[in-house]
């Protein structure tokens, strides 16, 4: 729940998230996967209810997602209590989830959202998403008859491609051409390559019966078919060796016989037999192994180093937009589900912003009329009727709508008062296409428009995606780059996501070409992770030990809002990530790690910093600037503004925070992560980071080599 601290200032929408401890977990028995145990699937009646069995008609009834208990709108609260891990009994808590309710995680059903607020039901599906005892516990899956550990399952599902779905159960993964399927059948995708996860692939891990071998694997008859169709002869015992990019070569021959995707017909005969094809941005980069001989041997291939980022941030901080923008900057295409996902969530979203405008319109209104009443009965003369006036004043009144879109203002307001929006659309966009088209014509949907500022549950961002309500609400709309990094709801399903890149090449005739050389050779992982998915006192960090520099975001403009806790008690965000960043920084898995922080919404802040004085939050309390009487003299001109002291002053402020704690020096930049020169500054940053940092170890080992003596001399005066 978003409270404001200065009612002049106007702040986003901010979502309810868990507090933070700010003790720092350090227990040996965080190294290995807590192993929860099954609950029983209960036995009862499917028509009455769990608890208190009575037979309720047709009724709808909340399921438990551990036991299965159904449970009516009367009791499903006494049953469930305060749902610390989600939608489970209270005696299930500590259990799993019954595997069949997983792909119902995190999606609150339209009887919980009778019962609670959006905040308490947003606070109940974040923590069952999050909640440790619901995650896919590691053992359960076997990849080439292997039951995977935490550290696995993570790179599996945190990987540039992962599995979609992944449930339960036995698979097969040909390592070299990323090629996966259930035990027993033949594959069913194409994930990210070389991941070091599960034991070797078996000959007969898809069953197949052709005498064809690819990369150790017995082919399936469907893909001998299509490797005939495609042109590779097939004649014989013959063993194949695949590469990720679809060259197949004859084991022990040097020449490749065919490339299997690279024609758009081999494509479509893959759709025709059900067989997968990479993702579009699969080999965009050619950074995958030439062949499947070649990457057994790494002096084979060209490796270049790869430098894991770290970045987290609380929510609604600009990580995901970091993400996004990062993306987009350095050609990394958005996979059809996530492409898909980001066009639901915006039209999703826009008919929420209609709605909250919509109930402004009723606000409105009825403000007009009850000025206007007291207008004509105040007016001299003989007195009119009153029906005769309300009449006028209805005809009169600029924020009045037709029956037929007063009907769908009506429906739409009950819509999202009870929670159904996100069950209603996008799939009903077809159908009110043509109603939103009409509605933004209105003169009253303009009115209310024009006074948008006054409606506080309206978040600033909704400003850009009403100008194209019209363009959005169609069925054929597709988001364009900027449309996706505006969009806000956008996460992944377990919270971590992860992207490749590299930086361009620079030009030949740049002086900096022989600098730049060795960057040139580098590439780089830049994993996002939701700050309610490293789990209690950050005890899930350890899976990111290897990272080379964490990111942390912190907004500028968060000193302007509140969470509110379930006792009402109201913390200042900006102290949120303040707590956050001490877990990350503080955590043992990042004890030698070097960190960059990042202040984002710079813009925003000139906006608001003369409204919202940055001593609102209490830990910017000595924040007092001196500002000159005369801000339109020649020698103010050289002075920063009041927004570029507060960026400073928070900037030292985490700094002496970060040195406290760690004797070292933070690294701090601004952002504006909806611009792209910005995002692809502060990564390049990045880089400038761990080139320093590689270059002072190289310093250190040089000089630990002619003295020993000076190896103590050298760690003394590293600069922290």
């Amino acid at each position: 729940m978003l409270v404001a601290g200065n009612q002049g200032c106007r702040t986003a929408v901010v979502t309810f998230c868990e507090t933070q401890s700010s003790d720092v977990s350090t227990d040996s028995d965080e190294d290995e996967p807590r192993m929860f145990p099954e609950k029983p699937i209960v036995s009862s009646d499917s028509k009455k209810c769990f608890r208190c069995h009575k037979w309720k008609g047709f009724t709808e009834r909340e399921v438990g997602i551990a036991c299965g208990a159904k449970y009516c709108i009367n009791c499903v609260l006494r049953a469930m209590g305060a749902m610390p891990e989600g939608r489970k009994c209270s005696t299930c808590i500590g259990y799993r989830i019954n595997e069949s309710k997983r792909d119902s995680l995190g999606k609150c059903s339209a009887m919980l959202k009778r019962l609670l607020s959006k905040r308490q039901m947003d606070e109940i599906m974040e923590l069952e998403k999050s909640c440790q005892a619901n995650q896919l516990p590691p053992h359960l899956v076997s990849v080439n008859g292997k039951r995977l550990s935490l550290r696995e399952l993570v790179d599996l599902q945190s990987c540039a491609y992962p599995p979609k779905k992944l449930r339960p159960g036995n698979y097969w993964y040909d390592k070299v051409s990323g090629l996966w399927g259930k035990e027993g059948h033949k594959p069913c995708q194409i994930i990210s390559p070389q991941l070091a996860v599960g034991d070797t692939i078996k000959k007969d891990a898809s069953k197949g019966n052709t005498n064809i071998v690819i990369n150790n694997r017995e082919i399936t008859q469907v893909e001998l078919y299509m490797l005939k169709l495609a042109g590779i002869n097939c004649e014989g015992d013959v063993c194949f060796w695949l590469s990720a990019d679809g060259s197949c070569q004859e084991e022990g021959m040097n020449n490749v016989v065919g490339k299997i995707w690279d024609k758009t017909t081999h494509k479509l005969l893959c759709h025709a037999l059900r067989l997968p094809i990479p993702p579009a941005s699969a080999n965009s980069s050619g950074e995958e192994v030439r062949n499947g001989l070649d990457a057994g041997d790494p002096c084979s291939t060209v490796s270049k180093k790869l430098n894991k980022l770290l970045l987290a941030g609380c929510d609604q901080s600009g990580t995901s937009t970091l993400f996004k923008q990062a993306k987009i900057v350095y050609r990394v295409p958005f996979s059809e589900e996530e492409h898909q996902n980001i066009t639901y969530t915006i039209q999703r979203n826009l008919y929420r912003y209609i709605a909250i405008l919509l109930e402004g319109r009723e606000r409105f209104e009825e403000e007009y009329r009850v000025e206007m009443r007291k207008k004509r009965l105040d007016e001299p003369g003989p007195s009119a009727l009153p029906d005769l006036i309300e009449e006028e004043i209805k005809e009169e009144n600029v924020y009045s709508i037709n029956p037929r879109l007063k009907n769908f203002s009506d429906w739409l307001l009950q819509a999202m008062m009870l929670g159904n929006l996100e069950v209603i659309f996008p799939a009903a966009t077809r159908e009110y296409s043509a109603v939103v088209e009409e509605l933004w014509k209105h003169k009253a949907f303009q009115a209310t428009y024009q006074r948008r500022n006054e409606l506080e549950m309206l978040p600033r961002v909704a400003n850009y995606f009403l100008d194209h309500a019209v363009e959005i609400s169609k069925v054929d709309y597709n988001p364009s780059d900027m449309d996706k990094l505006y969009a806000e709801g956008i996460t992944s399903s377990n919270g971590v996501a992860s992207m490749d890149f590299s930086f361009p090449n620079p030009t030949q005739d740049s002086y900096m070409e022989a600098v730049d050389q060795y960057s040139s050779s580098m590439r780089y992982q830049l994993i996002r992770v939701h700050a309610s998915c490293v789990g209690k006192n950050c005890k899930w960090l350890d899976m990111f030990e290897d990272v080379d520099l964490v990111i942390f975001c912190v907004s500028l403009t968060e000193y302007t809002e509140y969470l509110e806790d379930y006792n009402g008690v109201c913390t200042n965000k900006m102290m949120e990530s303040k707590k956050l960043f001490e877990n990350f920084v503080s955590h043992p898995a990042f004890a030698q790690k070097h960190c960059l922080l990042l202040l984002n919404k710079f813009d925003i802040l000139e906006e608001i910093i003369d409204e919202c004085p940055l001593s609102e939050c209490e830990w910017f309390q000595d924040f007092n600037p001196v500002i000159s009487r005369h801000p339109n003299s020649k020698t103010s001109n050289n002075n920063p503004s009041l927004a570029q002291r507060a960026y400073h002053y928070i900037a030292v402020k985490f700094k002496r925070l970060y040195n406290s704690i760690t004797e070292r020096k933070l690294f701090v930049s601004q952002l504006t992560a909806l611009e792209a020169d910005s995002v692809d500054g502060a990564l390049k940053y990045t880089r400038e980071i761990l080139k320093w940092n590689e270059e002072r170890r190289k310093v250190m080992r040089d000089w630990t080599t002619e003295s020993p003596e000076a190896s103590t001399t050298l760690e003394a005066s590293t600069i922290t």
